[in-house]
């Protein structure tokens, strides 16, 4: 005798199969059907780039659907997906979708743990730490020309407004500063020249680097200000999950038979 719950099970499944195939798809164009769960997957899409689900919204996107199939009959038609360069194309498109949804698989089931963000955030202290310079320079192409801004300076010559001869146009305007940054920041003959002077000192002899010829001013040295965890969480977890994507990636490398 059957139960109550399978009587329950059939009648449900008598309904569903008696759903009519408009109530499955969205439309039907040349006998071909674009499946209601289509127009649900980009609904989805543009909902996640800040767009609200709306009738019109639908409407649009049902209208679209159909103007991409009766486009895609037509190139069917043509034989254009038959085409070697055609084909090569899909091919590639399809790698790119299910390598991108492998990749969001595999990070969702080895996700980043806090722990390895926060050790991660201390070790990025650890290299930071140090001073920051504020400096300003004069660029010129030629040693004399340097020299004679020196001789300037040395007669109360006011900097920036030599600096706005400097062949630098970033910082020419700006009276030659350069804001804070590390000593790393700038390449070795310039930081080596600027970490030697004290606050408010300029150098007394051209700093020659592939640019031309510096006449360089130290501001101020202070302590290296490091952005807090919060604040470059996100930047840590994007790092991280990549370091976790190229080890898997190699791993499958690892396994791989490549002829």
């Amino acid at each position: 005798m059957m139960n109550l719950k399978s009587a329950g099970l059939l009648m449900l499944l008598a309904a569903s199969a008696a759903l009519p195939a408009s109530a499955q798809n969205v439309a039907v164009v040349n006998g071909k059907s674009i499946p209601t769960t289509r127009v649900d997957a980009m609904v989805k899409q543009m909902v996640q780039q800040g767009q609200k689900d709306s009738p019109e919204m639908r409407s649009m996107i049902k209208d679209e659907l159909i103007n991409r199939e009766i486009l895609a009959q037509e190139a069917d038609r043509q034989g254009i997906a038959n085409r070697p360069e055609i084909k090569n194309q899909i091919d590639l498109a399809r790698q790119s979708i299910v390598i991108r949804a492998l990749a969001q698989e595999f990070l969702a089931k080895n996700p980043v743990k806090d722990e390895d963000m926060k050790a991660e955030y201390e070790k990025f202290k650890a290299q930071s730490a140090g001073k920051e310079y504020h400096a300003r320079h004069i660029l010129v192409e030629k040693e004399d020309e340097a020299k004679a801004i020196i001789e300037k300076l040395k007669g109360g010559a006011k900097f920036d407004e030599l600096a706005k001869a400097s062949k630098d146009p970033g910082s020419a305007n700006q009276g030659g500063d350069l804001g804070w940054a590390p000593a790393d920041a700038f390449v070795k003959p310039f930081s080596d020249a600027m970490v030697g002077l004290k606050g408010g000192e300029f150098t007394k002899a051209p700093v020659q680097t592939q640019f031309g010829f510096h006449v360089i001013k130290l501001e101020e040295v202070r302590d290296a200000k490091l952005p807090g965890f919060d604040e470059v969480k996100g930047q840590i977890a994007e790092s991280l999950q990549q370091q976790k994507l190229q080890t898997f990636q190699q791993d499958l490398r690892k396994k791989a038979k490549i002829q």
